[in-house]
């Protein structure tokens, strides 16, 4: 067995074994990050296992000591967790950094919903990744914006028309290589008759699902405080800023390049486990 699939089985294993024991009800583990900009203090959801204990572990390891946060945007989030930027020159392009294992997508929607503050797992695009599996360390915090009510009603029409394109691209993701040999073949009819087939399926799964609602509590969430409702049951969220989210607007604030990296480097010193 190869090391991050073994890794990764010892993950889930002991993700198992913790919510039959009945630790799901533990309190909370929290973090806390020491950046160039001050200090952020996060907690770790336990019904996101699978992410809880891969952030712990590299916690423990020292991996975020010395990251920058490489990717920041107004009105929406600032991102870190690339290994590459800790020895990164100046201007040179980041994101792709990490671990050689991936986590398994845990959507506990609409539970965990990308409100102000909180803590979501990055992750390639759904054509190259269907199973939505988030990136070994990559993460980030929401900032987001606020909204009033009728633009979150917009919103919502707009997302459930985006549903079946979205569900499409994952069927898709999910048919890559045969759509790599069909291509390479110049097999037009073969992907022809596929992509009905591919179109018809994902019409069959977006009836059963219904249109994009949001619940009374994301709606408060959004025009109360804010965040980035667009990305709701796309990527994981396992947990949330509970101290210091004037420093996330800090480093949300910072001047950026084109790439959305900061002019100036702004750097996590470390960050420790504080039960």
């Amino acid at each position: 067995m190869r090391l991050r699939h073994a890794y990764l089985f010892i993950l889930t294993a002991l993700a198992i074994f913790n919510v039959q024991n009945g630790n799901a009800q533990q309190p909370e583990t929290q973090v806390l990050f020491k950046t160039t900009a001050g200090d952020i203090r996060i907690k770790l959801y336990n019904d996101t296992p699978l992410h809880r204990d891969n952030f712990i572990k590299l916690v423990e390891d020292h991996y975020y000591d010395g990251l920058l946060f490489h990717r920041v945007i107004r009105d929406f989030m600032i991102q870190s967790g690339d290994p590459d930027s800790r020895t990164a020159q100046r201007h040179q392009q980041l994101g792709k950094g990490g671990p050689e294992y991936t986590i398994p997508a845990e959507l506990v929607y609409p539970k965990h919903f990308h409100k102000r503050g909180s803590l979501s797992a990055a992750r390639q695009s759904d054509q190259v990744n269907p199973e939505r599996r988030s990136s070994g360390s990559q993460f980030y915090i929401v900032t987001g914006k606020t909204y009033r009510s009728y633009q979150l009603r917009d919103l919502e029409d707009e997302l459930s028309s985006k549903q079946g394109q979205n569900i499409f691209n994952r069927l898709c993701g999910m048919e890559r290589d045969t759509i790599i040999s069909m291509t390479d073949r110049n097999d037009t009819e073969g992907i022809a008759r596929l992509q009905e087939r591919l179109a018809a399926k994902a019409d069959s799964i977006l009836a059963a699902q219904g249109p994009f609602k949001l619940t009374e509590e994301q709606s408060n969430a959004y025009m109360s405080s804010g965040g980035a409702p667009w990305l709701d049951g796309e990527y994981t969220v396992f947990g949330e800023v509970v101290e210091g989210m004037k420093v996330v607007d800090k480093i949300e604030g910072a001047a950026t390049d084109m790439n959305d990296r900061p002019l100036k480097d702004i750097k996590i010193i470390s960050a420790e486990i504080v039960r």
